[in-house]
């Protein structure tokens, strides 16, 4: 298990613009953590960051359930948090997501029993002022030494 803490929201959109560029197809990051953890800033900023763009308008996929961002490749972004079956998630393009893209996922625990075991999960949690967050699984250990 790796662990990075972050002071602030500057330090958590900087782990993400360091994260994105090592980032390949087929990589799903479960993003875990209550509420105001800092999970949409950290999506938010790994989509800015992959496609360069520092203004792109990143929505919270909140309601949708689901954002699509065009590039190579692109870049599938859920919110699983008013999914209401992980069969959904089918239905949404998770197939089609962890095939031919990257997938940010959060709220993952609703969609257990779909998601793959192997992804790379991310938890954040509160530390002080500031914010814990663990990498698990998946590439974590390839991804740490890259940082």
């Amino acid at each position: 298990m790796t662990s990075v803490f972050l002071p602030d929201e500057a330090a958590t959109i900087a782990f993400a613009g360091r994260l994105a560029p090592f980032l390949i197809v087929g990589d799903c990051l479960l993003l875990n953590g209550d509420l105001g953890m800092g999970k949409s800033t950290f999506a938010r900023a790994l989509i800015r960051a992959r496609f360069g763009d520092p203004e792109l308008e990143v929505p919270s996929p909140t309601f949708t359930l689901v954002q699509v961002y065009d590039g190579e490749p692109p870049i599938w972004h859920f919110d699983l948090y008013r999914l209401s079956d992980a069969d959904e998630l089918i239905e949404l393009g998770i197939d089609e997501a962890l095939a031919e893209g990257i997938s940010l996922i959060e709220w993952p625990d609703r969609g257990e029993g779909v998601l793959p075991k192997d992804a790379l999960r991310l938890t954040f949690s509160e530390e002080g002022a500031g914010r814990r967050v663990r990498l698990t699984g998946g590439r974590a250990g390839e991804l740490a030494a890259a940082l």
